[in-house]
């Protein structure tokens, strides 16, 4: 009797030990299906490269300061313009070559875009940080004034370093440079009063 007893008890044992392992290796298979199954949501990095849209908090710009993120491989400066740096732009029209960014409209600036600030909310200017000449990168020239390789009168902008394309604040480009057309506005959209989207524009 107490043989029998001893023997259920231990097929009952091995059957538990057994159930035990089971459940977790199939736990465990669930949690192998579920980590790539959720990675899925995330943008990869090849998605990003192929132009996955960028949400950008901009609510710690300050007035005159610039934020960079990148977007397909590009650096894309987002700029909060100061009252005075707006009320610059429309004064030195007359030096640019194409103060109304009119060359290429379809490429570099979207229609929402072709206003004097080239921005669909004047106190931020969104643009792709490359020299439309030979893709160098140009460097931030914000202070106004005469200053090394920059007109006496200058208002404030960008100089590329590799062949002296100056751009404004608006990122148009100057007369007789080597830069044939002013930096890339890129899509764009804002999400509330502190996100931007960039790389989609449907909304915009």
């Amino acid at each position: 009797m107490s043989e029998t007893l001893v023997g259920s008890q231990q097929i009952d044992s091995s059957k538990r030990t057994w159930l035990i392992a089971s459940s977790c290796a199939g736990a465990a298979g669930v949690g192998a299906v579920a980590v790539p199954f959720v990675s899925t949501f995330q943008p990869s990095e090849r998605a990003k490269a192929a132009g996955a849209a960028v949400e950008v908090d901009i609510a710690d710009i300050k007035p005159g300061e610039r934020k960079t993120i990148e977007w397909r491989g590009k650096p894309v400066w987002i700029i909060r313009r100061t009252p005075e740096q707006l009320a610059a732009l429309p004064t030195i029209d007359g030096q640019l070559a194409d103060p109304k960014s009119q060359r290429k409209q379809s490429e570099l600036t979207p229609e929402y875009a072709r206003n004097e600030g080239r921005s669909i909310k004047p106190e931020f200017f969104v643009a792709v940080g490359i020299c439309t000449h030979l893709g160098c990168s140009p460097s931030e020239k914000f202070q106004p004034g005469p200053q090394a390789s920059l007109p006496d009168d200058w208002k404030g902008g960008f100089l590329c370093p590799c062949h002296g394309s100056t751009f404004d604040l608006a990122g148009r480009v100057f007369k007789n440079k080597p830069a044939p057309d002013n930096l890339e506005v890129p899509p764009h959209m804002y999400l509330s009063d502190s996100k931007l989207l960039i790389g989609e524009d449907k909304k915009a």
